[in-house]
């Protein structure tokens, strides 16, 4: 460590890390095929996408400006990204293999090159990637998801979704239960809603009941009308009526009626607020929007995970080629997708951490990653 003082040993340093013009040729290599496979990808989801929606795109009428403009050109980033580090492991796989099987890593390293500075390109294109779908994610493709599922709505699935919502659940504050038998998001009209609110110890202290709930949108209020409401003490249980009283909840129409891929239209800023929303309300839908944060940051990070990996395994020439090494590649791939999901819905479903459930994957594939690394021919 000391040697990183002196201005010899910096400049050294720095003269290491300098690209040079194996670097380039590496970074040209694996950006190009990183790209060029998810341009291939991307042609073949179009198509068989387009070919799965002519007939309701037809029936609709949908216009061909915005079949092109407002859905395949959200579409695309949206699916770029969905498979990116699987697309980054399959690159490196590829043609880090075929550089292999022509020797050029041997020669590579026979010209004094470590197997540690060979990774540096490498880093640099994982860092290109990395940043490429973390801008995407958090600031890009939320407003793409936007554009993208107003369209579906209009032209795909629009006939098949039900305007009045049932049996709506909502947890508005800490230990305060909303319920609604049914709501029509377009009279913005409720019926049958209850408010419930319990003491820490589980006990019912009061109940407001309505057979109908508006929601003004002059003073965004909901009014419940025809009233009843019984107040309980631990003396006495007082019950009042009247025609209206506005209450003032944390919830809104759209709260009710949204997709079921809302969480999937928000910035990272928007993301980060209402997840502090949810934690003031107590909602059961905390976990679900604290996983797609989590995700959100664990995905770039996987890139330099499966980077390493996918180096280690095809730098040595084996007998196989590159169909054995690409063999490898997609089963860890896979199975890396697979226990991302499984960490996900243990999380949901269970009382898993949704921070551990998106790192659980990264910190297991980093220890093969070293352990593969440690075994790469040096």
């Amino acid at each position: 460590m000391e040697g990183f003082n002196d201005k010899k040993t910096f400049g050294e340093a720095l003269a290491y890390l300098k690209i040079k013009r194996i670097d380039k040729y590496i970074i040209r290599k694996f950006l190009g095929t990183f790209f060029f496979s998810i341009v291939l990808i991307l042609t073949v989801a179009v198509v068989f996408d387009f070919a799965e929606k002519i007939d309701n795109f037809m029936e609709k009428e949908a216009p061909v400006k915005a079949i092109i403009f407002d859905y395949y050109f959200n579409f695309i980033p949206y699916f770029a990204t969905l498979f990116a580090p699987l697309f980054v492991f399959i690159s490196v796989i590829f043609f880090t293999s075929k550089m292999a099987v022509n020797t050029e890593i041997i020669a590579i390293l026979n010209s004094g090159m470590s197997f540690r500075r060979m990774m540096w390109p490498y880093m640099i294109s994982a860092i290109v990637i990395a940043i490429f779908t973390f801008t995407l994610t958090n600031f890009i493709i939320p407003r793409a998801n936007l554009e993208r599922m107003d369209f579906e709505d209009k032209y795909y699935r629009s006939a098949s979704r039900k305007v009045t919502v049932e049996n709506i659940h909502r947890q508005v504050f800490r230990n305060i239960y909303v319920f609604m038998g049914s709501y029509n998001p377009i009279s913005q009209r409720g019926q049958n809603f209850t408010i419930e609110r319990f003491n820490d110890n589980g006990r019912l202290i009061s109940k407001l009941s309505s057979p109908t709930v508006i929601f003004d949108t002059a003073t965004n209020k909901w009014s419940a009308m025809n009233y009843t409401l019984r107040e309980i003490t631990d003396e006495q249980e007082i019950i009042s009526k009247g025609k209206q009283l506005d209450t003032t909840l944390t919830i809104k129409p759209s709260d009710f009626s949204r997709d079921p891929g809302f969480v999937g239209t928000m910035t990272y800023r928007e993301l980060d607020d209402y997840i502090n929303l949810l934690e003031m309300q107590g909602s059961d839908e905390l976990k679900l929007f604290l996983i797609e944060k989590h995700r959100r940051f664990s995905n770039p990070f996987a890139v330099f995970i499966l980077t390493l990996i996918g180096v280690s395994l095809s730098s040595k020439k084996v007998r196989g080629g590159i169909g054995m090494n690409i063999g490898i590649g997609l089963v860890l791939s896979f199975s890396y997708i697979l226990f991302m999901q499984f960490s996900s819905q243990f999380s949901l479903k269970g009382d898993l951490n949704p921070m551990l459930a998106m790192w659980i994957p990264n910190i297991i594939y980093a220890f093969i990653a070293l352990f593969l690394y440690n075994m790469a021919p040096k």
